[in-house]
């Protein structure tokens, strides 16, 4: 029988790492980097790395994740400050993650690279 996820376990195998994203193709933001911290408190932190707007981390209060096979994990999160949602399916073991960015008018397929960092 199934069980079900809690929030404590849906984001428990993200908690403590740190990832960069490099989209390639697709959503607001085609060819730039971020760097993603999930934090124990089920926070995350976010920050563009390279460029003329490399910033400080936007740390947002919540993230889910599940592990939906092995070496696979989705995550969302919403972006207060631009109204993004977030969502994409990282794949650990070869380093690509695909997802979608949207707020209330956009909508947008993405694709791109996964660095683990920490």
């Amino acid at each position: 029988m199934p069980t079900t996820a809690t929030s404590e376990t849906a984001t428990s195998s993200l908690t403590g790492r740190v990832l960069r994203w490099r989209f390639e193709e697709g959503g607001p933001t085609p060819g730039a980097t971020y760097e993603h911290t999930f934090n124990a408190d089920g926070s995350v932190e976010f920050r563009k790395l390279g460029g003329a707007k490399e910033g400080k981390p936007t740390r947002e209060e919540k993230y889910g994740s599940f592990e939906v096979a092995p070496n696979v994990q989705v995550v969302s999160y919403l972006a207060k400050e631009s109204g993004y949602t977030l969502t994409v399916v990282m794949n650990f073991e070869t380093g690509r993650l695909y997802g979608f960015a949207s707020n209330d008018k956009e909508w947008y397929p993405v694709s791109g690279t996964l660095e683990v960092v920490k």
